[in-house]
């Protein structure tokens, strides 16, 4: 089940596009309760877990979940988010798993990892505007050694036709993976997986939902 997902009302397109700023991040996880589960994205575990580990970059971490998991099973991590509150609690959360975890702060939507340098570089549920995801895309793409591992995973459109799931109206800040895979040189990219996954989740009317991932799984040729 999707945790952390408030029950009532679905945010507007306006107070989503107001998330885009590390600001209200901050805000958010500055408080005392989490705002994620705190399990590692599912989606993540199922594609990952055979990996050989090597050095991962999560991308827009957010409470860390993803970054200790991927840390206890031996990847050397980095986790990167615009929201200083973030990191702190990747801090946390990494200390009390006891393992190591390096962070560093940036917008993801300007800032360039270093090229080849990961082994896997995972991107959970951080919508952007088309404009930008796409460029973005790209840059995370460079990051990806030979015969290192690209994760992308995001909300599907077709959410956006059950209003009980709550989506915003946003349309052009979702993608399916499809999309992001024509994205990828057929020559460099092996593309390991480009689906739609359903996904049971708990709806705005507190009733079960199922919704769907759009899972983009592409693997650098050597």
């Amino acid at each position: 089940m999707e945790h952390g997902h408030g029950h009532g009302r679905a945010m507007t397109a306006e107070e989503v596009r107001a998330m885009l700023e590390p600001s209200a991040w901050d805000e958010r996880y500055g408080g005392e309760e989490l705002v994620w589960s705190g399990f590692p994205n599912p989606q993540l575990v199922a594609q990952v877990d055979e990996l050989t580990p090597g050095a991962a970059l999560d991308v827009g971490a957010g409470e860390g979940a993803d970054a200790v998991w991927l840390a206890r099973r031996g990847w050397a991590v980095t986790a990167v988010d615009f929201s200083q509150m973030a990191l702190k609690r990747i801090a946390e959360h990494a200390a009390e798993a006891g393992v190591e975890i390096t962070t560093e702060q940036a917008d993801v939507r300007t800032w360039t990892p270093p090229a080849g340098a990961f082994q896997l570089v995972n991107s959970q549920f951080m919508h952007q505007p088309a404009e930008v995801f796409a460029p973005l895309v790209a840059r995370l793409a460079d990051a990806v050694a030979p015969d290192g591992h690209l994760l992308v995973v995001g909300h599907h459109p077709k959410d956006l036709e059950k209003p009980e799931i709550g989506r915003p109206p946003v349309g052009d800040m979702l993608f399916t993976a499809e999309e992001i895979a024509t994205q990828l040189d057929p020559s460099t990219w092996e593309i390991v997986a480009a689906e739609t996954r359903p996904r049971q989740l708990i709806g705005l009317d507190g009733e079960p939902v199922t919704g769907h991932d759009a899972v983009l799984h592409a693997r650098r040729r050597s």
